[in-house]
């Protein structure tokens, strides 16, 4: 269950503990770790831009003479002059005090979208966090182009990421599977993890690339249709926030179902390559 999968047909002997099959390339196990390792470091740094201006609108413009925001994170003081913070998601507001818009101890509050904890530097610094944004968004698109080009090439994104006519009719009964853990190790994805793949890597990445591009001023000059595609750069940068939060939704559910499936088999086959099925198992769960 490995973000990427790239079967191939040489494998070492069947033994009692299941057939061994080389699972991955080395181009996609070297892709799946520069895209952990710069995830990481752009949602940290990520967060510190967004506490910059934590707030998000829909539309070409912001400020005080529009109401287009749909997501802020701010400290509010009440009445009696008490400070929380709250969450205000189109126009409904929630007391997130001590997460959300103000957080950090009782004595010394900060006052911040994110709390110092999620983001890079800890401390409100946007100069440094936009550095170390923009580096490793450049690994992130690198590792992208390399791995669609060597997947165009090798047939592994026709073969193991989009879904087949086949893939779809099971979609059910890999949904009542993976609801019940009853994994197939046969060293194959599903209908539903190509799905869940497929719309990582052929929808949410181009997006997070894209729409980060168009909050770029100078690329508003060299491409200014981004502009319009995306319905202004306000408009983009809520979608740039929407798909870091499913990325990390994604990667949340993934570390849950490797943990399920065996992390040593499954982080084997991403590291080396290798990976153990269980062709026993398999036949008890088609039983």
């Amino acid at each position: 269950m490995t973000i990427i999968d790239d079967i191939e047909s040489r494998h070492a002997p069947t033994s009692d503990e299941g057939r061994v099959i080389y699972r991955h390339r080395i181009a996609t196990r070297i892709t799946h770790w520069t895209w952990a390792i710069a995830l990481f470091f752009l949602l940290l740094s990520g967060l510190q831009i967004f506490n910059a201006h934590p707030e998000l609108y829909i539309g070409k413009q912001s400020g005080f003479e529009f109401e287009n925001s749909v997501l802020s994170m701010k400290a509010m003081q009440a009445n009696d002059g008490t400070v929380s913070g709250y969450t205000t998601v189109f126009g409904r507001s929630f007391d997130t005090t001590g997460v959300f818009g103000m957080s950090g101890p009782a004595d010394n509050p900060s006052y911040r979208g994110f709390p110092a904890w999620a983001t890079l530097p800890s401390y409100q610094d946007l100069s440094t966090g936009r550095v170390i944004h923009f580096f490793f968004a450049w690994f992130f698109v690198a590792a992208f182009l390399i791995w669609f080009a060597s997947s165009l090439i090798s047939g592994h994104l026709k073969r193991d990421i989009l879904p087949s006519m086949a893939d779809i009719r099971a979609l059910p009964q890999s949904i009542a599977d993976h609801l019940r853990f009853r994994f197939h190790h046969d060293g194959r994805y599903n209908g539903l993890q190509k799905l869940a793949y497929a719309g990582v890597l052929l929808v949410i990445f181009p997006l997070i690339i894209l729409t980060g591009l168009t909050m770029s001023p100078g690329m508003n000059a060299a491409w200014p249709w981004l502009l319009d595609i995306f319905g202004g750069r306000q408009t983009a940068r809520t979608i740039h926030f929407l798909c870091m939060a499913a990325l990390v939704a994604f990667f949340l559910i993934h570390i849950f179902m490797v943990l399920a499936a065996g992390p040593l088999n499954e982080m084997r086959s991403i590291i080396t390559g290798w990976y153990r099925t269980d062709e026993k198992k398999n036949e008890e769960h088609s039983a």
